[in-house]
């Protein structure tokens, strides 16, 4: 599912319209309809029902909403706010006398003053939020703030339409969250946004659900965009059912630069994904206090011992591999950020695009010159703090994303930016959103098992842009199916690797 700027949403609007021959009020009433049915589905039995609407599209949308509720029998308070009796665009009057001609006057209050009475929300009641939506393209201040806060502090349950009133869609601007409406569910028109995926917002939008809107299939197909969620059709492209004749040599071999002493779990965990991903040969090197454990916990990979006792104090490549991973567990040794920035200096020179995880990442921010010598096409997986460690404190997820496709733009390299609604940047500036995965994965030891997966799908010819996209998905399907039987307090990094094979079987089985 691509994702518009509300600007994108507006043109493709239009450009549905004209197709369709249809006029704009028709159009509202289209959605008015879909966002009725889909509250009716979620009202909860004795709630009053109160509808807030303001004087644009969204208060249009608010209105015919709330007049097909009506139609059903229920008894919406609805809340017009036409300020100085004259502010109410043209739309929006035509739903407010459709509302009128329909419904009668009892229910409709229209506020032209800058005096009014709210209505109690203290108790049982569902506010249908249809003060502002995506039109919004400044903070809330004056009254609407005033009304805005006052629902907040009553905390009835809320609905919002298309966005929560005050939440500006299209902006990184620093927003204060007590000015923005507080749903308990939001209701996206046609399209997700992209501030959707930004963890600050969570409390603001509640669940979110897109509701479907007829736009038009050329409008949208041939619409630019730069943000879109990974589905499993995405995936079932890139990953396909193994040929029955296939030999170990056939799915690659993959080397992990892992691990160091007291945290040779990450390499474990590492080597744990590659197998599960369907790596053919995964080969680990790792300090010499690292052969008991790995020999022990994944007697399935191959151990390569490093010089040093504790740390990895060499890295190059003994013989030929199709993926090479760095990072869990390897420390911050001065000896360790020295050999990854010569084997760095070496990989860029021959072009070969690695996985950059965890550790790797901390021993480039202590010596950022090495950012320099990262191969084009390379992975990168940090989450927030490594991001921010590497590139600069950024104030909020958003700034954090813009900040990665600036990156990943000027440096040629693929950035998984880790977290609920993992981001996976590209050097054309595209970004991905997974929207796989649960809570279940915040647990230490799952970010190794990814740059395992990430490293068995490359060793098997996956593309690393490609790879990139698979890898998020297939680890969070694994997450979901382990906490269906652990829970999501009980999942453990490893739990999450042995339901690797599952995820991908979903992916690849047919019906």
């Amino acid at each position: 599912m691509k994702i518009f700027s509300s600007e994108e949403i507006k043109a493709i609007r239009q450009f549905s319209l004209k197709e369709q021959g249809l006029t704009l009020r028709q159009f509202i009433e289209t959605v008015g309809e879909a966002l009725a049915l889909e509250i009716i589905t979620s009202i909860i039995p004795g709630h009053r029902l109160v509808v807030f609407a303001g004087p644009d599209l969204n208060g249009a949308y608010a209105l015919t909403t709330a007049r097909y509720l009506a139609l059903q029998g229920l008894r919406p308070e609805v809340f017009l706010f036409n300020i100085g009796g004259n502010r109410a665009t043209a739309d929006c009057c035509a739903a407010r006398d459709r509302f009128r001609q329909d419904c009668g006057t009892e229910l409709l209050n229209e506020v032209t003053g800058l005096q009014f009475s709210m209505p109690d929300l203290q108790q049982d009641v569902t506010v249908i939020d249809g003060l502002f939506g995506t039109e919004r393209t400044t903070p809330l201040s004056g009254g609407y703030q005033s009304i805005v806060r006052y629902i907040n502090e009553m905390k009835p349950r809320v609905v919002s339409l298309d966005v929560p009133s005050g939440l500006l869609v299209d902006s990184v601007d620093a927003l204060i969250n007590r000015n923005i409406i507080h749903a308990t569910i939001t209701l996206a028109i046609g399209f997700p946004r992209v501030v959707f995926f930004m963890k600050e917002n969570a409390e603001l939008l509640g669940n979110w659900k897109v509701v479907p809107v007829d736009y038009s299939a050329t409008a949208t197909e041939r619409a630019p965009w730069k943000y879109r969620i990974v589905e499993k059709t995405d995936i079932q492209h890139l990953i396909h059912p193994r040929p029955a004749f296939a030999s170990k040599a056939d799915c690659g071999n993959a080397i992990l630069f892992a691990g160091s002493y007291g945290m040779l779990g990450a390499a474990v965990l590492c080597a744990r994904g590659a197998l599960r991903g369907g790596a053919g040969k995964v080969t680990v090197h790792s300090p010499r206090a690292g052969f008991f454990v790995l020999q022990n916990a994944v007697p399935c990979a191959l151990y390569e011992s490093d010089p040093g006792d504790v740390a990895i104090t060499n890295i190059e490549l003994k013989r030929e591999y199709k993926s090479v991973a760095i990072g869990p567990g390897i420390g911050t040794a001065d000896v360790t950020i020295d050999a990854l920035d010569s084997f760095l200096k070496i990989a860029n020179a021959n072009s070969r695009p690695l996985v950059l995880d965890a550790d790797a990442l901390n021993c480039i921010s202590i010596r950022p010159s090495m950012l320099n010598h990262i191969p084009v096409m390379s992975i990168l997986t940090p989450h927030a703090g490594e991001f921010d460690r590497l590139f600069g404190r950024q104030p909020s997820s958003y700034a954090r994303l813009l900040k990665a496709i600036e990156v990943a733009q000027q440096r040629h390299v693929i950035i998984i930016l880790k977290g609920h609604y993992t981001a996976i940047v590209r050097p054309d500036g595209k970004v991905y959103f997974n929207p796989t995965g649960n809570a279940a994965l915040a647990t230490g030891g799952t970010g190794d098992v990814l740059t395992g997966l990430l490293a068995a799908f490359i060793a098997q010819d996956m593309r690393p842009e490609f790879a990139a996209i698979a890898a998020p998905y297939i680890h969070g399907l694994a997450g979901e199916i382990a906490s269906r039987e652990h829970g999501i307090f009980g999942v453990t990094a490893s739990d999450v690797a042995d339901c690797i094979g599952r995820a991908i079987m979903t992916i690849t089985e047919t019906t």
